[in-house]
């Protein structure tokens, strides 16, 4: 039984007394995750240094506190909304140096609290990337985030985003900091990268990462594609996914593309792409792309059920060309046809947008769920997943519940399938905070909804068993996917067994993993 100090922020205020924030607001706050809320942490803990972090984290689990990390809050499984009153919310956004950028050995060296956005920013001057470079929500996610619970979309084709990790500083729950593996390679010897990678915190709080860096490619070259029903969609998908030949590939269901397209305008869709043209000195490409995405209007996907969006990128424009061809046989053959072109390059324009799509176009609440299925098991994922949609159909329509998808290639082995729900709710703290006050005040917004609320949390379970019954596995588990249940019983207790080592009294992000 652990015990709780009688003050166990005394030596947390004596090491760090300006990292410490209990005010009402912050609390608030920091007990909400996008999808669902639990209890107040004692204090927020914002280190300086890393050498801050170890000290605090190593005080607070000394008075019993447990420890949770939390990088730009975008977690939408529980990541960082912790199971005990009894602990503090250790923020690591000022964490955000990028330490060394090596281009001799092409890597990179950042603290774990910066941004995506940040690191592509940085990087681009020099021509470079990360390997896989990070998610939509990039503005907002930090590197340590996605290390720990990783994820999946820009780079996709060489990974998910923890495959561009070389090492690790991690800090222990008694504050010890160990260095994983190799600057340069991976692995040496035994994976201890790959242990802490994708533990959702659960062993331990990424303070720095040295990552693989890439040369960004020049050559960039778009396609859009329309399809009548699933199965083709899914049959063109895995074909180009089988070869290779797109840095991203990903497309949505009718109701998820007709919600996108409500969303933003023209004017800064056309702004953010003649900006990148600028960038790769081509303005006149830029404002004739420009010119074309406003004439091109909204509507160019009325009428289409499924679409797909690929993007290759590489050394040569031609190169890229010849890819994009290739692309189009593959998807024609499948029974896909060509559709303007904009999607792709707009997001390419701007990956890491304001992160409002976290709610609705009206202001609804929204969350995803998710799975990875080999190409092999997506037409049978999809249809068991809309088997359980149309048994709810009546009560979703009664809730005002809707129910779309995004779909993607990953790698030439599997796909994702993330359904995503919408219904009216009332926003919490942390959608008020991340979400851009100029978007939030054009929101009709919903007064709270526990009936609605209660509807997508079951439909939400009901999808996530689904994915069990196929083999699914996930991202960002946290404390909602079945980890342990899919994993082998002796593989099973060697997890458990590193997590008593590492954490013997359980202090740090008790529960994630459900360890």
């Amino acid at each position: 039984m652990n015990t709780v100090a009688a003050d166990p922020l005394a030596a947390l205020r004596e090491i760090a007394p300006a990292a410490i924030d209990d005010g009402a607001g912050a609390l608030q706050l920091y007990s909400h995750d996008v999808y669902a809320t639990g209890p107040a942490p004692r204090a927020v803990f914002r280190p300086a240094t890393v050498e801050e972090l170890a000290q605090g984290v190593a005080a607070a689990t000394a008075a019993g506190l447990a420890v949770i990390p939390r990088g730009g809050g975008m977690s939408y499984t529980g990541g960082y909304l912790s199971p005990t009153p009894d602990f503090i919310l250790v923020d690591t956004a000022g964490l955000d140096r990028i330490v060394a950028i090596d281009e001799a050995d092409m890597t990179v060296t950042v603290e774990c609290g910066v941004t995506w956005d940040a690191l592509r920013r940085a990087l681009q001057p020099r021509g470079l990337r990360v390997k896989a470079w990070g998610t939509l929500s990039g503005v907002n996610a930090t590197v340590g985030g996605g290390m720990s619970q990783n994820g999946v979309f820009w780079g996709a084709a060489d990974g998910s985003v923890v495959d561009s990790a070389l090492s690790f500083d991690v800090v222990l729950a008694d504050g010890t900091t160990v260095s994983t593996g190799s600057g340069f390679f991976r692995p040496y010897g035994p994976d201890l990268t790959g242990l802490f990678a994708a533990d959702c915190g659960a062993l331990g709080i990424k303070a720095r990462a040295t990552l693989r860096l890439v040369r960004e490619g020049q050559g960039l070259a778009y396609g859009s594609f329309a399809f009548d029903d699933a199965a083709a969609f899914f049959a063109g998908l895995s074909a180009v996914a089988r070869e290779g030949l797109a840095a991203e590939s990903f497309g949505f269901d009718p109701f998820l593309q007709a919600q996108r397209m409500k969303r933003d305008s023209l004017a800064a869709d056309a702004k953010s792409l003649v900006g990148m043209m600028k960038a790769q000195g081509s303005l006149l490409k830029g404002v004739k792309e420009g010119a074309r995405v406003a004439l091109a209007g909204r509507s160019f996907l009325d009428g289409v059920p499924f679409s797909l969006h690929c993007i290759a990128e590489r050394r040569r424009q031609s190169e890229a060309d010849a890819d994009m061809a290739e692309i189009a046989r593959l998807v024609t053959q499948a029974g896909g046809r060509a559709v303007e072109n904009t999607i792709p390059k707009i997001l390419r324009a701007n990956p890491f947008p304001p992160v409002n799509s976290m709610v609705g176009p009206a202001g609804e609440r929204w969350v995803p769920v998710h799975g990875f299925l080999p190409h092999s098991r997506l037409v049978e994922g999809w249809d068991a997943i809309q088997a359980l949609f149309a048994a709810h159909r009546a009560e979703m329509e009664g809730l005002g519940v809707q129910a779309g998808a995004m779909l993607a290639a990953v790698s030439p082995q599997a796909c994702l399938i993330e359904p995503v729900f919408y219904w009216p709710d009332a926003l919490n703290p942390l959608h008020r905070h991340a979400v851009e006050a100029g978007h939030l005040a054009k929101l009709k917004g919903f007064p709270a909804n526990p009936d609605s609320a209660a509807l997508v949390d079951r439909l939400r379970k009901g999808v996530i068993e689904v994915f069990a019954t196929l083999g699914a596995i996930h991202l960002q588990i946290a404390r909602t996917y079945p980890l342990k249940a899919s994993h082998d019983p002796a593989a099973w207790a060697l997890l458990e067994t590193v997590k008593r080592q590492l954490d013997p009294r359980g202090l740090m992000n008790p529960g994630s993993l459900a360890l």
